[in-house]
């Protein structure tokens, strides 16, 4: 049984999705003309320096990712890190300075400060809620209402602000929810029995039809105290209990505890700042919010140039 889905870091995939965004941010900023207004304000051959800066306090995301962004944007920019990704920040504290030809700074600024404005954002919005469910046993995950084509660099984020990540994709793991059971019923008639329909996942698993090179966690969702015990007894790694309120959540520790200890349970639904605490104070062990990536806002970062008389 695993302990827990993959964690997303910097690696192959995600620095390939970063390319191909990177690409689409070019090709949408300067189509096929380029920067008109630097063209016509900025001379060739002026060298200068500018500071990535936050106007507010935040969690970093993203930094560790300028090299890679530097490279697609194939500039002559150099450029020194300050903060690291997962390290808080002040406001006004420099993330970065970035040195180089004053036409590529001006004309790389609003790419890179749009992909680090997002990518810290996220992680500051996931560090307040790791900060509200401190001293309970519970772990805030994410989900995927990640933004299309962003996933990776979204839930690499997330980490950074000290989340952890559900699944990335539907290739990642067996996640069994109220459609799967209902579109069966829809067939025969009969609602597939969340016991019988962890049981059918464990027996596709084992049979070869796929080649696994781990064997993917088998997670249920149910959204009935009634269902909760069949579901136990299949023995999945992890129940998922959908918009609960707490005292049914509290209910559902309790059984899980005296039937299945090893299965994990997963609160959903109606999660936000306010709520997380006391649903975490029921003993639940993990909570997904989708809220960390479809409902971030962008953190206000700015390049300030620096000046030669400053």
């Amino acid at each position: 049984m695993l302990s827990d889905y993959r964690s997303q870091t910097i690696d192959a995939a995600l620095l390939d999705d970063l390319s191909h965004l990177v690409r689409l941010a070019i090709r949408e900023d300067l189509d096929r003309t380029g920067d008109l207004t630097t063209l016509a304000l900025v001379p060739q051959g002026i060298r200068g320096s500018a500071v990535i800066l936050p106007r507010v306090a935040g969690v970093a995301a993203g930094v560790d990712l300028i090299e890679a962004i530097l490279q697609e944007l194939e500039s002559q920019i150099t450029w020194t890190q300050h903060v690291g990704d997962g390290e808080r920040f002040k406001p006004k504290q420099p993330i970065a300075t970035l040195t180089g030809e004053t036409r590529d700074l001006l004309t790389c600024e609003r790419t890179i400060l749009n992909f680090l404005g997002r990518l810290c954002g996220i992680a500051t919005l996931t560090d307040r809620y790791v900060s509200r469910i401190e001293g309970t046993k519970a772990r805030v995950y994410d989900t995927r209402k990640t933004t299309p084509g962003w996933r990776r660099l979204e839930k690499y984020a997330v980490r950074c602000g000290g989340g952890r990540n559900h699944r990335l994709g539907l290739f990642d793991g067996i996640l069994i929810k109220d459609n799967h059971l209902a579109c069966r019923a829809s067939q025969d008639g009969k609602l597939l029995d969340p016991g019988t329909a962890v049981r059918i996942a464990k027996d596709f698993v084992s049979s070869g039809a796929y080649r696994f090179e781990n064997p993917p966690m088998i997670e249920i969702e149910i959204d009935r105290f009634e269902q909760l015990e069949s579901a136990l007894k299949s023995f999945p790694d992890i129940v998922l209990l959908d918009n609960m309120d707490c005292i049914w959540l509290r209910e559902c520790v309790s059984l899980r505890d005296q039937i299945a200890p090893s299965v994990e349970l997963e609160a959903s639904g109606g999660v936000n700042l306010e709520t997380i605490r006391n649903i975490a104070l029921t003993g639940v062990d993990r909570i997904s919010v989708g809220a960390l990536t479809h409902s971030a806002i962008n953190l206000d970062l700015g390049l300030d140039w620096i000046l030669k008389n400053g």
